[in-house]
């Protein structure tokens, strides 16, 4: 069957430039509340997981490939979504967490990751080989031909994995690829300047130069056709404190270079904290796929820190959940997700905790501790009247949505709704004529 994302590039071809986003998370409110509202629409999502998230070995969440993969159904049944709608993605997926592992079993361990993500129904595969490997040199770039050779050796194993799916399901949709050397980390940076670059068109040809005859070498020149996107760095980012916002006029040169390669666009990394206004120049410009992750967790964030504010003017002290000094606790007793990315006095590094773009306390929001003070926290809210005037000092947009019947009183209701605000971004950015 073909798969959706080819769509994208025909529209494009065709003058068109409509785009999707990529809501790399794991977490279950945002992705129920991505979910809810995708229902307004007869439309793909696309969600994706990272290979630190979910791999062979668990990932920081614990799943493979098929335990996402059914994590997201059960959301889905729960918010009467699709199955069929949804399009799992592979973000990052190969060496990414074994580079410190000499080359060849990295790369073992890369194809067996691949593999279980095509047998696990994930149609949308980014090739992610470009970082060093144990016995790769310390002081000499990685070049275009050793990432190519490493990322056409991922793409044959996810060809044979999806000739063993067909063997089981005849209707299983085609995996597309994403190639691309310039990759920004996964989460942003976590330097204040890291000296951010648009890619050369130079770099740009050299990477599809360079694959393209490794498709040939390895004899599958006609998969080049299920290539969809070059991962590049357009001139965005976002760190601890900072954001770069994109910058048409800085990456015109390369965007024009993309108009030679009509089967192709670019898949944007890290456009988290992006103005609504900046994400739809980025599609204009040959941007198809948008990525987003730590900026939807930051808002689920807001939400639920808001509605702490809230609780601690209407619940008693003794009956509170405390969420924000909840978190806080916890990260403070375990620091191996944040202490390595914040930086600078103690004052700095505990209002980074709370209020860090690249927001490492999504780390901690699956530890059941958080996950009950969460629950209690709606609870608490639930069980009180809320003065309008109060709502709207704490949550603006929640209060007009209630205030106008769009949304209920509920405070699950009013956390999700603070993602909903960073998906509408994205929405607007991608879909012609949104908000018109």
């Amino acid at each position: 069957m073909k798969n959706p994302l080819l769509a994208i590039v025909e529209r494009h071809n065709e003058g068109i430039k409509i785009g999707i986003p990529s809501y790399c998370t794991a977490n279950d409110l945002v992705i129920e509340a991505i979910l809810e509202q995708a229902k307004r629409f007869d439309e793909h999502v696309l969600i994706e997981g990272t290979a630190n998230q979910i791999n062979q070995f668990g990932g920081y969440t614990g799943m493979t490939p098929e335990n996402f993969r059914d994590y997201v159904y059960e959301i889905a049944d729960k918010v009467n979504f699709e199955h069929e709608k949804i399009i799992f993605g592979a973000d990052h997926f190969g060496p990414l967490v074994w580079s410190d592992l000499p080359a060849d079993e990295a790369m073992k361990n890369s194809k067996e990751l691949v593999r279980l993500a095509i047998l696990a129904g994930f149609t949308k595969i980014h090739l992610d080989t470009s970082m060093k490997l144990g016995g790769d040199s310390l002081t000499e770039r990685l070049s275009d031909e050793v990432i190519a050779e490493r990322g056409v050796t991922l793409l044959e194993e996810c060809e044979k994995a999806y000739q063993e799916l067909l063997k089981v399901n005849p209707n299983a949709i085609r995996p597309v690829y994403i190639i691309g050397s310039e990759v920004p980390i996964p989460g942003g940076t976590q330097e204040e300047d890291a000296g951010l670059q648009v890619t050369s068109v130079k770099d740009f040809e050299a990477t599809i130069a360079t694959y393209k005859k490794k498709f040939e070498a390895h004899g599958i020149s006609e998969r080049w056709q299920d290539v969809v996107a070059i991962v590049v760095q357009p001139g965005v980012e976002f760190g601890d404190k900072d954001i770069h916002a994109y910058d048409r006029y800085a990456a015109k040169d390369l965007c024009n270079a993309l108009k030679t390669h009509s089967n192709l666009m670019f898949e944007g990394h890290s456009t988290d904290y992006q103005p609504a206004e900046k994400l739809r120049e980025m599609v204009e410009d040959g941007v198809g796929i948008l990525k987003v992750g730590p900026a939807l967790t930051f808002a689920l964030r807001e939400g639920l820190f808001a509605l702490s504010m809230i609780e601690r003017e209407l619940i008693p002290e003794e009956m509170r959940a405390n969420f924000i000094d909840v978190l806080e606790r916890v990260m403070l007793e375990n620091p191996k997700n944040w202490q390595k990315h914040y930086h600078g006095s103690d004052k700095d590094k505990r209002i980074a905790r709370k209020y860090s773009y690249s927001d490492r306390c999504r780390y901690y929001f699956s530890l059941p501790e958080i996950k009950s003070t969460i629950q209690k926290l709606f609870a608490n809210i639930d069980s009180v009247e809320v003065p309008a005037g109060m709502l709207r000092q704490f949550m603006p947009r929640q209060y007009k949505l209630i205030r106008d019947g769009l949304l209920p009183m509920k405070a699950a209701a009013l956390a999700k709704d603070s993602v909903v605000e960073c998906v509408e971004d994205y929405n607007y950015a991608v879909k012609v004529n949104y908000k018109l």
